[in-house]
């Protein structure tokens, strides 16, 4: 068996996606995600450049060679671009291998751990009584678990607040608009959110909150320890995690279960924080962290050190991400939670697939592979459009952490 072909797609059917098909002399064909929010086109050169070339006339079936060849074979090593690219590869083999022996990728990650896995949506509201609202709605949808944002008095502008409550996209058409950010206002405003949902729905409900990397270890500490008596799920992306080390401060102070790594790429991202047990949940995503292959390493490693997984599910990444995350989630044993923001109608159009939702649980189906497909027809319908993320700035104009 020999990969004849491969082919690039980049289509916005509400958002940018990346989109790689493997084609093989046996007439299977498999997909792989390899987008990357406001830098698509540079995934794009990447694998059109040096991947593709590189591919042609290899055995599909040789997945843990070719990753290692892609990683290993490259000097310039890591990054999200270099990793998406490789991600893509590796989904699409996945794919592959499932069709050809007529099984879920699932069963080839070791056969189901669990019957569905547990997702969270994305509530938002510009008041707290706004977010409460939404939330409800949510739970009302089935959710267990709900992801909850509010506005902030004093600032025009903060991430997670959308109009568009079900399938919020925080990029921006054009250039990157400019916000302005407060710690010291976003602070003292957020408890009172969470006194606010409990009061309203009680103990029950799982409850998630992300800070978006906008604080110092100390005041994270704060906050994870103001906000102990609401019990959250995970207080998400407290600091910047280029410094690993700042976890160590945090969770010092706090016993606030916490969540990082949706910006991650390889192990290294979160070596430190995995062997001494500064988080609860790694939130590397499939398509960011280099494909299943080495996601399955990391994932094993982190159950050693009772660290669970909570994959990045936003709509920056495709509907072919999400049904390679919910293969991976269901199969392995230290699972904890998946993202689940929904795409657009124009989306799920173009990327036909087979897994569900129902009662807050995602399934993926048993269609063989990943269980997915692309229309390339109708996502010619939806060229590319230019879109960044805000870029974020203090009261006084420093560029700070979006």
């Amino acid at each position: 068996m020999k990969i004849t072909d491969a082919k690039v797609f980049v289509t916005s059917p509400g958002r940018n996606f990346v989109t790689l098909k493997i084609y093989t002399d046996q007439g299977v064909y498999g997909l792989g995600d390899g987008t990357v929010n406001g830098r698509e086109l540079a995934v794009v050169s990447y694998l059109e450049d040096h991947v593709i070339p590189c591919l042609i006339g290899r055995d599909p079936q040789q997945i843990e060679d070719i990753w290692q060849y892609f990683y290993r074979g490259v000097y310039w090593r890591r990054g999200p671009i270099t990793m998406a690219a490789i991600a893509a590869v590796d989904m699409a083999l996945w794919d592959i291998k499932g069709k050809m022996l007529n099984t879920p990728v699932y069963n080839l990650l070791g056969g189901k751990s669990r019957e569905a896995v547990m997702v969270y949506g994305h509530a938002n509201g510009i008041e707290i009584s706004e977010t409460v609202e939404e939330a409800g709605r949510y739970l009302d949808m089935g959710y267990q678990a709900v992801r909850v944002q509010t506005g902030v008095p004093g600032l025009e502008e903060v991430y997670g607040i959308s109009k568009d409550k079900l399938f919020y996209e925080p990029a921006k058409k054009g250039l990157p608009p400019e916000y302005r950010w407060s710690t010291e206002k976003y602070l003292a405003h957020i408890p009172k959110l969470f006194q606010e949902l409990r009061d309203t729905y009680g103990s029950d409900p799982h409850l998630l909150h992300d800070c978006h990397h906008r604080l110092t270890p100390i005041e994270a500490a704060r906050l994870g320890k103001e906000l102990e008596p609401y019990h959250l799920f995970w207080l998400e992306d407290t600091v910047p995690a280029e410094l690993q080390e700042g976890f160590r401060i945090i969770r010092q102070h706090t016993t606030t279960p916490l969540a990082v790594g949706e910006v991650f790429n390889t192990v290294w991202d979160a070596h430190i924080l995995i062997t001494e047990q500064l988080i609860d949940y790694l939130r590397m995503a499939i398509v960011h962290g280099g494909g299943l292959t080495p996601m399955r390493k990391i994932a094993a490693m982190a159950e050693i050190y009772h660290i669970k997984t909570g994959c990045h599910g936003a709509t920056d990444l495709s509907p072919v991400t999400m049904a390679a995350a919910l293969h991976f989630d269901i199969a392995i044993n230290n699972f904890g939670i998946q993202e689940y923001m929904r795409h657009t109608p124009e989306t799920d159009e173009v990327f036909p697939h087979a897994y569900t939702f129902s009662k807050g649980y995602l399934y993926p189906g048993d269609a063989p592979g990943l269980g997915i497909d692309f229309n390339e027809e109708l996502a010619a319908k939806y060229p590319y459009e230019r879109a960044y993320l805000p870029v974020n700035r203090k009261m006084d104009a420093t560029l700070f952490n979006w």
